[in-house]
């Protein structure tokens, strides 16, 4: 039988045809439909560090795939704050950094797929990212992430906020004048302490839904209620695990900013491959009926 090479308005349209296919499954997949057994285990701290050091093991292992799917994300911080460095938008530069913690288990999710498939035994490839968009679970996991990116901005919009209710609403004069403004004064001690206390209900809030939910979407079509209703099950069930966990994200993605970002090509995906070992400790799934995500 012969075979030809379609020509790339053919390739596309193919594979539109079967993004949308996808998209139909997985919007089947938004309801409660799951019919899998879930159960949510108790986690210990011991549980925290295995999830940490099994993701470090899977950079190691994956390190040169892992490095060419994030070093995009370290370019992004930098445009931002490139971006961010203009006057009238400066007081919004740490906003900004300290909200890649808000946006971090978006970015996560091809390294999810990766340790799922280092798990198995199976090949493991930068290009696995790409098949997380044939995934039943693609427009769960695509809500998900609109609601994350919903809530970091509101948190720039909050951060504006208190900026201008504290130190005033006046852009500042420069660098120079910001970073006085901030260390300086009575006010931006305010901005500090209300900024760090509000960005920290932000965290926890992402956290609890996120912590597992992502993973648990790229493993099974589980759907999105079912997902977010188990993550915070393991949140209200591992506070104090969870909370070293939380601890664990802050300081390695603040490691990673303020290395000027350029941390976040190791400290990111240790955090993801770490994700998916912790959901695999936190949490079962039985068989499920229907088709299940490669």
């Amino acid at each position: 039988m012969s075979h030809t090479i379609g020509n790339p308005l053919t390739w596309f349209a193919q594979r539109l045809g079967e993004s949308s296919r996808h998209m139909g499954t997985g919007a089947k997949a938004l309801g409660p439909v799951d019919r899998s057994r879930i159960t949510v285990h108790d986690l210990t701290t011991r549980d925290v560090t295995r999830a940490l050091r099994r993701g470090a093991d899977d950079f190691m292992a994956l390190r040169t795939d892992v490095i060419a799917l994030v070093v995009i994300y370290p370019l992004i911080g930098m445009l931002l704050v490139w971006f961010a460095l203009h006057r009238a938008l400066l007081p919004l530069v740490f906003p900004m950094a300290a909200g890649f913690a808000l946006l971090g288990p978006i970015a996560a999710l091809g390294l999810y797929r990766m340790s799922r498939r280092r798990e198995r035994g199976e090949p493991v490839g930068w290009t696995d990212v790409l098949h997380v968009a044939r995934t039943p679970s693609l427009l769960p996991i695509v809500t998900l992430a609109a609601y994350l990116a919903a809530i970091y901005i509101v948190w720039l919009v909050v951060a504006a906020t208190l900026y201008d209710v504290t130190v005033g609403p006046e852009a500042p004069a420069s660098v120079g004048a910001f970073v006085a403004d901030v260390f300086g004064t009575p006010q931006g001690w305010a901005l500090m302490v209300l900024g760090i206390g509000i960005g920290a209900v932000f965290a926890a809030i992402v956290l609890a839904i996120s912590v597992v939910s992502f993973p648990m979407l790229v493993d099974r079509p589980v759907g999105l209620p079912t997902a977010v209703a188990t993550s915070i099950k393991v949140v209200r069930r591992n506070p104090l695990p969870i909370a070293l966990w939380g601890v664990a994200v802050v300081v390695l993605l603040g490691i990673g900013v303020v290395t000027a970002f350029v941390g976040l090509v190791v400290t990111l995906p240790v955090l993801g491959h770490a994700t998916w070992h912790l959901y695999r400790a936190a949490v079962d799934i039985a068989p499920a009926q229907g088709p299940v995500a490669n």
